[in-house]
């Protein structure tokens, strides 16, 4: 077949504009966009219009929200004092059950000296002092007493409030604390010394050496006395116990004695800062003198008398701020402005600057109105194996360990008991020099300890040899928890601190709560736990169970946390630990809220921040100064919000994904979060709350700023 004939041109070329043509193409086209851009600056224009409109229409509603609530801050005010007047009341409970333990002390008459008085514990020091040879029972049984009298004063330094204690007080409370502490030490060393003097007459029959447990619910005294000599008994091991050491052939074969002292206590690290009344900037005047709103209330009311008027005049509480414990995130149901006599004529001439009325009187009430202090600063120590007691702590109480000398021990003759005793007179002055060299091997009490490794001197050349460590096998009580691997700390005397450093060797067995561990010497020995391991918080909830009665729940990462309060009591109701620990002394014991802190810190649940923990604990900034856009990231809280001066129900949700300041529809602004509250709680609701007794209301208060859930979960 031939080839096909050629058809149209495929894509057969446009025809050809003519000038006229394109002219008007472009005239179209021009007159398309000027219309486009006419429309849309029209639409832009009406757009503007309706924001400013809408804008206009929001300022004149919060306008009228901000006038009506300037217009009802002061019935707002005189209800929340008076809601507040709980924390006068719990006050003046508190200064009368403080009076009235010092009146059941006296009335008591059981010869305990009353701790806060200097006289009496003076001379129950001074006579405790004097008394000799005392054996280890006679020692224990007044430890208890020294113990409560150490626990009384440290309750009251830690519950009295500041301005009620002066500096003289606080330094007599703590001089008193030191002294207990340093006597009760040096009566346990003295009745060691005692025991060991009559080491052979418990000597055991298999190894002719002596082994003794003495355990007591504060202390565990396990001593062994070398009096065989014998270096084949290197390694001991007391009783049933895994607690046990074992010793080089040098001290197997010396008059060496051995002491591992284990205190459930902490007699060792410094003493707290106890916090002193300071000068600060109060955010506003909170009310006028209670006093005075009495009068203009209740005008036919005769005047107080002046023993009334004294108390009161007591309880006006100068601004402290303790430990660092008040937040604004925890006080913001508390923290407003005094705006107490403001008319609808000042509102309209300033209805963005709320009205305050400043008392003639700066002044605070007792509990959480107090001012946002700055966070302090820790001061992290610069020697990496020095322990930092801002963010670790000593717990399980402390391992005392010593390598002792043995004393010359009773010798029987024709039925005569010959001990050799120490000389009472002072040396003569030949003696002095070799008197100071053995004042340096001595322990308080009379207790000598025995060198090693030895030091070395020119008639001993050996000592520079290597000498092998002491090790050690301690058992971690029971009653104590701890969620990690705790650290190991020996206590450097010279530098007053807790170091890590100079384990040999450390080996945990945390399954049978046994830890190893070999020294070079002996020191006072403890484990450290981390302060801050349970925070943040994984959640938290505090739910009511009854008329004054509510459970503060906990959850962190390793366990869960109920904590009832009752009234003016609290305990640990539940906490989810496992079956190996015995947290009887603690679980299901009523206390008040000062005792329950130290008690759950002692035993390894410390849900309690202190000032320093915002430098250690990385959490969201959830409130500054005032409340603001940026620190809202978190949409699980942010439904209610309050900066400062009002509080107000935004419109977001918690499932939000923005932060918007927009307000709900039908919402109000409110001096407080109280009344925000107020007008979406039910009736019942809030007659509960009125009717809440006051002691409960403290208790919860404290609680919660103690634990500070709003800021650490």
């Amino acid at each position: 077949m031939g080839p096909k004939k050629k058809g149209k041109k495929e894509g057969e070329k446009k025809k050809k504009l003519t000038k006229s043509e394109r002219l008007k193409l472009q005239q179209e086209e021009e007159e398309r966009r000027l219309k486009e851009e006419e429309e849309a600056r029209l639409k832009a224009e009406r757009e503007a219009a309706e924001k400013l409109e809408r804008e206009q229409v929001e300022k004149r509603k919060w306008e009228e929200l901000v006038e009506k609530d300037q217009l009802r801050r002061t019935e707002e005010f005189e209800e929340l004092f008076l809601l507040e007047k709980c924390f006068i009341d719990a006050e003046k409970w508190k200064k009368e059950v403080r009076n009235l333990s010092k009146w059941f002390h006296y009335i008591k008459c059981d010869g305990s000296p009353d701790p806060s008085v200097a006289p009496e514990m003076n001379t129950f020091i001074s006579l405790w002092k004097e008394k000799e040879n005392e054996d280890i029972d006679a020692v224990i049984k007044q430890s208890k007493l020294v113990l409560e009298l150490i626990e009384k004063l440290e309750l009251v330094l830690l519950d009295t409030p500041p301005h009620e204690l002066t500096d003289n007080q606080v330094a007599q409370y703590q001089t008193s604390i030191m002294e207990l502490r340093e006597l009760l030490h040096f009566k346990f060393n003295e009745a060691t010394e005692t025991l060991l003097r009559q080491a052979s007459s418990f000597g055991d029959t298999d190894s002719g050496n002596m082994e003794m447990i003495i355990k007591d619910e504060n202390v565990t005294l396990y001593v062994w006395a070398n009096l065989k000599k014998n270096p084949k008994y290197k390694t001991i091991k007391f009783g049933d116990t895994d607690i046990g050491f074992t010793i080089p052939k040098l001290l197997a074969s010396s008059d060496t004695a051995v002491r591992i002292f284990h205190t459930n206590y902490d007699h060792i690290s410094p003493l707290s800062v106890v916090p002193r009344p300071v000068k600060t900037e109060i955010i506003d005047a909170i009310i006028e003198d209670f006093t005075n709103i009495e009068t203009t209330q209740e005008e036919a009311v005769p005047q107080e008398g002046s023993e009334e008027v004294a108390e009161e005049q007591e309880l006006e509480i100068v601004p402290t701020v303790p430990e660092g414990e008040v937040k604004m995130e925890e006080s913001t149901l508390f923290i407003r402005q005094s705006n107490l006599s403001v008319s609808k004529e000042e509102v309209e001439s300033k209805k963005e600057e709320p009205v305050v009325k400043r008392s003639k009187k700066e002044q605070i009430l007792p509990g959480p109105v107090e001012t946002i202090p700055e966070v302090p600063q820790a001061e992290v120590p610069t020697d990496e194996e020095v322990v930092d007691l801002k963010g670790f702590t000593p717990l399980g109480g402390i391992y005392h360990l010593n390598i002792l000398q043995l004393p010359p021990q009773a010798k029987q003759i024709k039925g005569w008991t010959i001990v050799e005793v120490s000389p009472s007179l002072p040396p003569l002055p030949e003696q002095e020099e070799a008197s100071l060299d053995k004042k340096k091997k001595l322990i308080s009490g009379g207790l000598q300890k025995f060198v090693y490794p030895p030091e070395h001197t020119d008639d001993n050349p050996e000592s520079e040899n290597h000498h092998k460590p002491i090790e050690f096998v301690i058992t971690i009580n029971r009653n104590v928890v701890f969620f990690e691997k705790p650290m190991m700390a020996r206590w450097d005397t010279e530098g007053k601190a807790w170091r890590t450093d100079g384990f040999i060797s450390l080996y945990y067995d945390m399954a049978e709560r046994n830890i190893s561990f070999s020294l070079e010497t002996v020191y006072p020995v403890t484990l450290i736990q981390d302060n801050h391991i349970h925070m943040p918080y994984e959640s938290w909830e505090l739910r009511p169970v009854g008329d004054n009665e509510v459970i503060l729940n906990v959850t962190t990462t390793f366990t869960d946390i109920d904590i009832h309060v009752k009234d003016s009591q609290c305990m640990l109701a539940a906490v989810e630990v496992g079956e190996n620990y015995e947290l009887s002394h603690l679980l299901k014991k009523w206390m008040n809220i000062s005792s329950l802190i130290i008690a759950m810190k002692q035993t390894g649940l410390n849900i309690f921040p202190s000032e320093y923990s915002g430098a250690y604990v990385a959490v969201n900034d959830k409130v500054g100064e005032l409340l603001k856009k940026e620190y809202v990231e978190d949409d699980e809280w942010s439904i209610y919000m309050y900066n400062g001066e009002r509080a107000q129900k935004l419109k977001i949700n918690e499932s939000s994904n923005t932060f918007s300041g927009e307000l709900e529809e039908h919402t109000e602004l409110h001096s407080t979060l109280y009344h925000m509250i107020k007008d979406f709680a039910s009736k019942e609701a809030m007659e509960k709350i009125r009717n809440s007794n006051y002691l409960f209301v403290d208790a919860v208060c404290k609680l919660l700023l103690s634990v500070r859930v709003l800021t650490y979960s």
